[in-house]
């Protein structure tokens, strides 16, 4: 069954990356939920995508120029055209006790492209830990060195290289680096391409799926999981097909 990922929580309805997006993932039935996660001005992991605060909250500057403590302050649905109140940037250890209650898969994409937050992959291995949840993470990231750190501290963690662009044989290139899955910007794999890596046992996520047609097509196609901004959609288009 192709798995689905709420892509920062149901971000197509609700204020990404905040709890109530990743309340509403859980209710409409995806199997997981898709965040990123940077570090505070005090080493606090906390989960938001860009590195610049503008686009999302009623601040702007960059996340690791506040405390989590100033973090906390800011409205995180405040850009947003629905009518949530003032929603809070979660942290990681938040959203991992949220967690413990239901059953949902977390992939976690570590934000260190632009800035290379020192000990970002051991804390959050380190939170991973803690919380036990060593089954049901998926940590991603476009700077493959960091995944390659995080496979050394924690080889029992899936590790799964982002990309944008074409990669010859990924599912080979994946292994090189002590991953196991493989997430493509959906441009970036083709019908073939995601039915090869899948028989060589590595599998395919791709991102961002929001277009029913492109849904029913990867789902037909048996791809192994994919990303969304609107996983209520997704998981209803699964279930029509199921009974087709």
């Amino acid at each position: 069954m192709t798995l689905i990922f709420a892509h920062r929580g149901s971000a197509g309805t609700h204020p990404e990356n905040t709890m109530s997006a990743f309340k509403e993932a859980a209710r409409v039935g995806a199997d997981g939920i898709e965040t990123d996660v940077q570090l505070s001005k005090d080493g606090e992991v906390v989960i938001i995508h860009d590195e610049k605060l503008d686009r999302t909250t009623n601040a702007s500057g960059y996340v690791k120029d506040r405390t989590l403590k100033e973090l906390k302050t800011l409205n995180a649905s405040a850009t947003h055209k629905g009518n949530f109140g003032k929603e809070k940037i979660p942290t990681l250890e938040e959203l991992f006790i949220w967690l413990t209650d239901n059953q949902l898969f977390c992939n976690i994409e570590l934000k260190n492209t632009v800035f290379l937050y020192p000990g970002l992959e051991e804390k959050v291995i380190r939170l991973i830990r803690t919380y036990g949840m060593e089954e049901r993470i998926i940590l991603s990231s476009f700077n493959h060195y960091s995944l390659v750190n995080c496979h050394r501290l924690a080889p029992e963690l899936e590790t799964a290289p982002l990309y944008r662009d074409g990669l010859y044989m990924p599912w080979i290139y994946a292994k090189a680096i002590g991953g196991s899955a493989i997430h493509p910007n959906i441009r970036a794999a083709p019908d073939a391409l995601i039915q090869s890596s899948v028989s060589m046992g590595v599998p395919v996520r791709p991102y961002t799926i929001n277009e029913e047609t492109e849904m029913k097509r990867l789902f037909k196609l048996g791809c192994s999981g994919i990303i969304t901004d609107f996983p209520e959609a997704a998981v209803r288009i699964r279930e029509e097909l199921k009974s087709t």
